[in-house]
């Protein structure tokens, strides 16, 4: 009977220890040090994260038309409370929280949802603060967040895989392939960037307040050309290359004839081809090692054209001062060796503790990234 009894509580611990975890996460690879759990499970198409005032974490979705709230209600570091905010939305990827209200961008406008934290169960209704921008959904997936000038930034992809979008094209709107920021109180919008392909992802350097982004090259150029990038903000309306030039000094065999590279702002950092790098942030917890501090992360989303897969993993630049000094690998795991894929990971966002979270729309969950000596 012993034995028995054994084997059962056995089983249930190794059932319990999985059946939660419907991702392999021991086929991840991380530095020495470093911890990888899953912090929020069945948070469908988990995209960008903002935290709240009270630690509740909101997540954006990338097809499922919902906005979430993850909730660590007994404090064990471990979310154990998954809320839906909002339903019925246009692809509301794009999320940020400023002053106890919730932004959520919506393709062809962003939503404030007032008092989220006290809120969040009650299916609030969202008020419309800014409205009219495109509604194609290609490439309308957004990441918004406020600068630290107080704008709010919302980019807008190219509607298409290539395309001219301003003069004579199809899609004869300047916004497109652009990042715009918006003063919700004066209802003023400003150029922040052109000529930016599809970016869903920035993050602003702690010393300089520069803008980085990542932007994903177009595609049906083979399987190494054009590099996706990684991009810096150093003057307004800078014209990053789109739909003429490249990681910097690729013409564009349909658009690009007569252009030339140097007119156009070069990436500061050329990434692999189709690798989707997607959110990015700089790292400014005290809980990694101080060789960590202000690094920029990079989620590499990873391929879906590509005659091998490339990307499906977490990248880390590392800065000499203001400038990248390397890119390295810092979680990889995501594509096995058949090529087939499990996890594809999005966005940031680091918590008080100094722990980093990291969302996969793939695999539907929220990782939690810790650090212990």
């Amino acid at each position: 009977m012993k034995n028995i009894q054994g084997l059962l509580l056995l089983f249930f611990a190794v059932l319990y220890s999985t059946s939660g975890l419907s991702v392999p996460l021991d086929k991840l690879i991380l530095p020495d040090g470093f911890k990888i759990a899953v912090y929020a499970e069945d948070v469908t198409n988990a995209r960008q994260m903002a935290m709240g005032k009270n630690g509740i974490i909101y997540v954006g979705s990338r097809s499922e038309g919902k906005v979430h709230a993850v909730i660590d209600t007994n404090q064990d570091g471990k979310a154990d409370k998954v809320v839906v905010v909002a339903d019925n939305l246009t692809m509301p990827t794009g999320i940020a929280y400023k002053d106890g209200d919730l932004y959520v961008a919506a393709v062809s406008e962003v939503l404030m949802y007032e008092n989220i934290d006290e809120e969040y169960a009650n299916s609030p209704k969202g008020e419309v603060v800014i409205s009219g921008l495109p509604t194609e959904t290609h490439h309308g997936w957004k990441y918004i967040d406020f600068g630290p000038d107080g704008w709010l930034y919302v980019p807008v992809g190219a509607p298409c895989n290539i395309c001219q979008t301003v003069g004579d094209g199809k899609f004869d709107d300047p916004r497109f392939a652009s990042i715009l920021k918006f003063n919700l109180a004066t209802k003023e919008m400003k150029w922040v960037a052109k000529g930016v392909r599809n970016t869903v992802g920035f993050d602003w350097h702690p010393d300089s307040d520069t803008l980085w982004f990542s932007d994903n090259g177009r595609d049906w150029m083979g399987d190494d050309i054009p590099p996706c990038e990684i991009n810096r903000v150093t003057a307004d309306e800078q014209h990053f290359g789109y739909p003429y030039i490249h990681g910097g000094d690729i013409i564009d065999p349909e658009f690009g004839t007569g252009k030339d590279p140097d007119d156009y702002t070069k990436p500061e950092l050329k990434l692999g081809a189709h690798v989707a790098p997607l959110g990015v942030q700089f790292y400014q917890g005290t809980q990694f090692p101080a060789a960590y501090k202000k690094s920029l992360f990079v989620a590499e989303h990873g391929s879906w054209n590509r005659t091998e897969k490339s990307g499906y993993r977490v990248m880390r630049a590392n800065f000499d001062g203001t400038e990248i000094g390397s890119y390295e690998t810092f979680i990889e795991g995501f594509l096995n060796p058949d090529d087939t894929v499990w996890g594809r990971p999005v966005a940031f966002l680091t918590l008080p503790d100094g722990s980093l979270l990291i969302s996969d729309d793939f695999a539907n969950v929220i990782y939690k990234v810790t650090y212990q000596k």
